[in-house]
């Protein structure tokens, strides 16, 4: 039991007094750029899917995208 209350002691010690946190202004900057990053990676897999998947439309039609609608061209 010794050894993990100096475990303990160690870890808060070091997460105190060693470990560099972000200021506010930091923390603010990093948090904006994941947020924009998330969304253009969302769009992009928006876009991929609406272009080469397979969507339900009214009166059961599929939607097969660009490769679906080049495919029925070619047949």
């Amino acid at each position: 039991m010794a050894s993990f209350k100096t475990y303990l002691s160690e870890s808060y010690n070091e997460l105190v007094n060693k470990v560099s946190w972000p200021t506010w202004k930091e923390l603010q900057s990093s948090a904006i750029i994941v947020l924009v990053t998330a969304l253009l990676i969302s769009l992009l897999v928006f876009l991929m899917d609406y272009v080469f998947g397979v969507h339900n439309m009214t009166n059961n039609n599929f939607w097969k995208g660009i490769l679906g609608f080049l495919y029925k061209l070619l047949q």
